[in-house]
Parts: structure tokens; sequence; C-alpha cells
């Protein structure tokens, strides 16, 4: 029989289109269902854009999802996921009904065209941080040798990142 390696991985999703909240919500769904099993999840936080400035405000949230996925194949199945929620790709840092970034894949440190882990400039921005502080606080990037925590706590950005709570009818 062989061993399965499971591995804990870290998602950000994003949404600025469309109604934000009900998109995150169907792609945690898939992501259930494609990628693994979903052990934490942080709140919502609405978030100002990075790197394109003119766009609406982004709802984002980070995971930690257990895993059996090559990160190849992680990546296949977020790039999947965008796709049957509507993602078109159009404009770097732009606009998006949905975007699923894997931050971390267990200590994987990959360099390549297609894949960058852990995520490149995920210690420059807050938006990635404060949710990612939430649920992997202790977690240590494998290439800096600090804490998420750290790397919150020492980050330059200065994009704002409040708590989002999802109006009731």
């Amino acid at each position: 029989m062989q061993k399965l390696n499971l591995q804990t991985t870290y998602l950000l999703l994003g949404s600025n289109l469309g109604n934000r909240a009900e998109i995150l919500e169907n792609a945690i769904q898939l992501i259930a269902i494609k990628i693994g099993l979903i052990t934490k999840r942080s709140k919502f936080y609405e978030t100002t854009p990075w790197g394109v400035e003119n766009q609406p405000n982004y709802l984002n949230l980070a995971l930690a999802v257990e895993t059996t996925l090559s990160s190849k194949e992680l990546l296949l199945q977020a790039q999947m996921i965008e796709e049957m929620l509507g993602r078109v790709r159009i404009e770097k840092w732009g606009a998006r009904l949905i975007d699923i970034d894997i931050i971390f894949h267990g200590n994987q440190i990959i360099d390549e065209p297609s894949l960058t882990l852990p995520h490149t400039l995920m210690q420059e921005r807050n938006f990635v941080l404060v949710p990612l502080e939430e649920i992997a606080a202790d977690f240590v990037h494998p290439i800096l040798h600090k804490s998420v925590k750290a790397l919150y706590n020492a980050c330059p950005d200065v994009g704002e990142v409040k708590p989002y709570f999802i109006p009731t009818e």
C-alpha cells in the first residue's frame, strides 16, 4: 500500500467583482472537493487594491488545506476552480471574480516560470499577511526563516485590511 504524502498548503482567496462573498464561498466548496480537507479558515477581510489601484476593494481570506496533491497538481486544480467560477485573466493585478494564490505548500521551495513557492511577494502584502497570520502565525517561511507573525510585524505595506462581516438579510 502506497503511503499518501499529506501536506498543509496555505491558500489566499480574493474577489473584487460580483457577489464577492458568494464567489469566495463557492471557491471554498470547490477547494474542499478538488484539493483537500480545509482545516483552518480566516474571517473575510475587505482590502484595498494592490498594484492596480483604480478598482473595487477586495474580499480576501486564507485557508489551510491538507492535501496529497503535488505542487503542480495543486496549481492546476486552483486554476481549474478559478475557470469554473468565471475567472478571465486580462490585466496583471487587475479586477477579478476570483483569485486563488498558493502562498505555501508545506516547506517547498520552487522557482519555475509557472510556479514560485513560497509566493514571491507575500511578505510585502498586508492583504496576504493579515488573514494568514490569523490561521498560521507561527508558520515559518522556508526562505526568509521568519514566522508569518514576524513578517506581518515587519511589513511595510500600508494598504487597509479590515474585518468584513457579511450583511444579513
